[in-house]
């Protein structure tokens, strides 16, 4: 299925009331003025939690987009490609933009979308807790990737060296979920719809879900960021993509069941029941709540402390962060 609708399929798919809710202009979109350009280029990968840009083309087309294009690619390139223009915008893991910004990539974080995406998972029912991975193998895609980011910051925060009291297993070629699932490590960090999958096979348990365990629970885990040199030069391209983009969060908040459907139509993850599950999970509505500031300053703190990036949290917010489209519009849609 391709991911160009028409009005008429959005509105089909999403629920006519509250689709119609969610395009209708809003009243300070003709006191913009035009957008300086009609083009926008988002991410497209399989997955549920980045579901908002997914469901996000026909409000971005009620936006004045006339050119909206998905380029495909793996989830641990967005930032890169974000840095380097291959794509305008994207939704990116907290703990992975920041070390991009920390090298100077011209990436810049525009907001948070939602909290509690990842969960860890052990096989040994002993370990209870992420003090108990002491001296466990831990499964990671790559070096420096999201997994081994966040298991690191995990591990630092309860008093462990990362370096030296995880045994880390890095295979590119070899998913850490396959790995797990074979019996070959003793942990793996796990994001929706993998989840939904092991709970299903009763395979594991949770030791951190970061839904619900502090002080994970209390940060974004995806943020939107955009290519710096697009949101300089196009603001209010930039601030209706922004709109565009948080309407689809409020939408995957609302309505989680048909925005499931549309995904699985799309061809981004291959289960309805999973992608329902995690959606219904998953803490959408929070983007009002909670301040992506404190999220970046949160991570860079740790990432600094453990040695992943050299700049101060002030400096990572200075060089990388733009909160004026955020602000204008949650006046705008709290109106």
């Amino acid at each position: 299925m391709s991911l160009t609708q028409t009005r008429r399929r959005f509105l089909a798919t999403t629920g006519l009331a509250g689709a119609a809710a969610l395009i209708r202009p809003p009243r300070a979109l003709a006191a913009e003025g035009p957008p300086e350009t009609t083009s926008v280029r988002l991410p497209k990968l399989l997955g549920v939690c980045v579901s908002p840009t997914y469901i996000a083309e026909d409000l971005l087309r009620t936006e004045g987009f006339t050119d909206i294009r998905y380029e495909e690619m793996e989830s641990a390139g967005i930032v890169g490609a974000i840095g380097r223009g291959k794509v305008d915008f994207g939704l990116v893991y907290s703990p992975l933009v920041i070390p991009a910004i920390d090298a100077g990539e011209a990436v810049t974080v525009l907001g948070g979308i939602h909290v509690g995406c990842f969960e860890l998972f052990v096989k040994e029912e002993g370990v209870r807790n992420v003090a108990d991975l002491k001296g466990k193998s831990v499964g990671v895609q790559d070096w420096g990737s999201t997994t081994h980011v966040l298991v690191a910051l995990m591990a630092a925060h309860v008093g462990l060296d990362p370096a030296t009291d995880i045994h880390w297993v890095a295979d590119p070629s070899v998913k850490p979920i396959e790995q797990f699932v074979e019996g070959k490590i003793d942990a793996v960090l796990a994001f929706p719809p993998q989840p939904q999958d092991l709970r299903a096979r009763r395979i594991g348990h949770v030791i951190v879900n970061s839904a619900l365990d502090r002080p994970w629970s209390q940060y974004f885990c995806c943020m939107l960021a955009g290519n710096r040199r697009y949101v300089q030069s196009h603001p209010v391209a930039t601030k209706r993509v922004v709109r565009a983009i948080l309407k689809a969060t409020d939408l995957c908040a609302t309505d989680p069941a048909r925005v499931a459907r549309r995904i699985v139509d799309g061809g981004f993850t291959p289960r309805y029941d999973y992608a329902a599950q995690a959606l219904g999970e998953l803490p959408y509505d929070k983007w009002r709540e909670y301040d992506p500031e404190d999220t970046v300053r949160f991570y860079a703190l740790r990432m600094h402390d453990v040695g992943f990036i050299r700049s101060s949290p002030q400096k990572i917010i200075a060089d990388g962060t733009d909160w004026r489209f955020l602000n204008e519009v949650k006046r705008e849609l709290k109106a």
